[in-house]
C-alpha cells in the first residue's frame, strides 16, 4: 500500500533576489526555491507557521512531499537544504527539489508490529521493547509503502528482531547495509528479578576454594 503523501501548499513569489526574500519574511513568509525536474526553478513563499508545524513534527529532510502551488501542477518535492538565522535559529529560506516517480531517495518508514496474541514469549508476559519504530528505507518515489510489517508470531523471551527478519516491500532497501536490531522480547522486570535472586542465592551457596600452603 503507498503511503499517502502530505500536502506542502505554498505562493508563487513574484520577483526574485534579497529584496522579494526579505518582503515575504515580513509579510510572515519564508521564502523558498523549487529546482530539478528539467523545468526553470519556481520562486515560492511559504507561510512561516506552516513551516514550522512542519518542521516540529521532524524528519522534514526526508519526508516527501506534494507541492501545491496555484496555477502550478501538483509536483513530488523534498528538501534539499534549509538556511536559518544564526541568532534566532528560525528558518529564513528553503530548497525543494522536483522529483520523478522513478526517481529513489531515502525516507523514514513507520514499523508495525503484527501478530502480539500468537507471540509465546509476550503471552509469558514478556515485554516488546521497540528499537526502531522507523527504518530508513531507500525507495522509489512512485511507490512508497506505507509501513513495513514485522510479524511476531512464535516469538519467544530473549527474541531479537532484526532487519534481515523483515519482508520488506518490493523495490525498498534499507540504507544501513549491518544486519541492525530493529525489537526484542525481554522477560518481565518480575522474573528478571526473580532470576536475579536465584543467582545470588546460587553465589553464596558456593563454598569458597580452601587456601593451599604451609601452616605458620
Amino acid at each position: 500500500m503507498a503511503k499517502e503523501i502530505p500536502d506542502l501548499v505554498a505562493s508563487a513569489r513574484a520577483g526574485t533576489g534579497k529584496g522579494a526574500a526579505r518582503q515575504a519574511r515580513r509579510d510572515g513568509a519564508v521564502p523558498g526555491i523549487v529546482y530539478g525536474g528539467g523545468v526553470d526553478p519556481l520562486p515560492i513563499n511559504i507561510p512561516f507557521n506552516v513551516l514550522m508545524k512542519r518542521l516540529k513534527a521532524g524528519r522534514f529532510m526526508s519526508t516527501l512531499f506534494n507541492l501545491k502551488v496555484e496555477g502550478q501542477d501538483d509536483v513530488r518535492v523534498i528538501c534539499r537544504g534549509i538556511q536559518r538565522d544564526i541568532v534566532k535559529d528560525l528558518p529564513t529560506h528553503l530548497d525543494l527539489m522536483r522529483l520523478r516517480r522513478t526517481s529513489r531517495i531515502n525516507l523514514f518508514i513507520h514499523v508495525e508490529f503484527e501478530n502480539h496474541d500468537a507471540a509465546p514469549g509476550l503471552k509469558r508476559g514478556g515485554v516488546l521493547t521497540v528499537v526502531r519504530p522507523e527504518v530508513e528505507l531507500n525507495v522509489v518515489a512512485g511507490d512508497i509503502p506505507e509501513q513495513i510489517v514485522v510479524d511476531l508470531t512464535g516469538k519467544e523471551i530473549g527474541d531479537t528482531i532484526h532487519i534481515s527478519d523483515v519482508t520488506l516491500p518490493s523495490g525498498a532497501k534499507a540504507t544501513i547495509e549491518r544486519d541492525f536490531v530493529i525489537a526484542n522480547i525481554q522477560a518481565p522486570s518480575s522474573l528478571q528479578s526473580a532470576e536475579a535472586e536465584a543467582e545470588d542465592e546460587a553465589e553464596a551457596e558456593t563454598p569458597e576454594a580452601e587456601t593451599e600452603g604451609d601452616e605458620a
